[in-house]
């Protein structure tokens, strides 16, 4: 089963490779044709038109594109991706000490939206048939209709303004800093072993997780429910009843198990809108992500970073949907071969 496993991951793995290169193609020549030339953005603004010159020669500007692509693909294959004109610095470390907060912030949405579908999914079940199930449909279709940066802002209006429980800006109170041992604040200030540094990080990231795991949830308790009422139709539910087991012994020995494939699925296609609604989600909470970074990037048409990060962005979805169909091979025996 091991193996079998590792070869369909293998493989996944191996067919997202001809995906992410189209994409870098077509990310690549949409940036290319816009009115920006990459070469002065890289310079001051004092250079001579000589500079300017030299510096796309440097960079390889004055060849076809074509060839500009093979040149960026060799150097990216190697880990340079270029320089930043924003920053003057390697556009690779200037992504890579993003890269961590948006991550962070990505999978405890993705856990709180795991944690609050689930529960309702299974809670919509239990009252199925009555008004509460109604309510409750009625009511993930009113937050389904809500998008995540919306979200966002009711709850700086309603947490941060009306009721100040939470922070809205930043990753930590003002005057505190934890040594970057991971990258990952929530860790590294577990790390410190101050209590204060942990509850303010806590604190900081709370309001953008909820925004974000709240616009996914929905979608899982639907998801849920239904699989659960599919599930409760199969024979096997029929014999369980048949030889005395509970309610409850049924629904999370025999049924929940089955019934959660489809949830397992959805989270790992719908990781990479929910990693990609982190974009907006940071630029309104000011959290210094890659979200943040890409609109600064957009803003001041730092070419090499909006390269960078919407591969990111590309490679994060792809890879999931890879670790989605090899979670689906390990709970369906259906799906599995000798």
């Amino acid at each position: 089963m091991i193996k079998a496993l590792l070869r369909i991951v293998a493989r996944r793995l191996f067919a997202i490779v001809p995906v992410f290169a189209v994409v870098t193609v077509l990310v690549f020549a949409a940036l290319r044709i816009l009115p920006v030339d990459p070469a002065q953005m890289s310079l001051p603004p004092s250079a001579t038109i000589e500079q300017v010159e030299a510096k796309r020669e440097e960079m390889g500007l004055n060849k076809p594109i074509w060839q500009q692509y093979a040149l960026w693909a060799r150097r990216a294959v190697a880990g340079d991706l270029g320089e930043s004109a924003q920053y003057r610095m390697p556009t690779a470390k200037v992504v890579l000490e993003r890269l961590p907060a948006t991550i962070e912030l990505a999978m405890c949405a993705l856990v709180f939206a795991v944690v609050v579908g689930v529960t309702g999914g299974i809670l919509l079940f239990t009252v199925r048939g009555t008004a509460l199930e109604s309510l409750g449909m009625a009511l993930t279709s009113v937050v389904m209709a809500l998008p995540d940066f919306l979200l966002a802002l009711l709850f700086i209006l309603v947490f941060g303004v009306m009721l100040p429980l939470f922070p809205v800006n930043g990753r930590l109170d003002p005057g505190l800093e934890v040594p970057s041992h991971t990258g990952f604040l929530l860790l590294d200030s577990l790390l410190t072993g101050d209590v204060s540094i942990f509850a303010s990080a806590i604190s900081h990231i709370a309001l953008p997780v909820m925004a974000l795991g709240l616009a996914f949830s929905p979608t899982i308790v639907r998801v849920l429910h239904s699989s659960l009422i599919n599930t409760y139709q199969q024979s096997y539910i029929r014999q369980a009843r048949l030889r005395g087991l509970s309610d409850r012994e049924i629904l999370f020995g025999q049924a929940l198990k089955n019934a959660i494939l489809p949830v397992v699925i959805l989270v790992g296609t719908q990781f990479g809108g929910l990693f990609g609604g982190t974009l907006l989600v940071e630029m309104i909470f000011s959290f210094p992500g890659l979200g943040n970074l890409m609109v600064k990037a957009m803003q001041t048409a730092d070419l090499s970073v909006i390269m960078a990060i919407a591969l990111i962005y590309c490679a994060v979805t792809l890879l999931f949907n890879s670790l989605a169909d090899a979670a689906a091979y390990l709970l369906n025996p259906k799906l599995r071969t000798a």
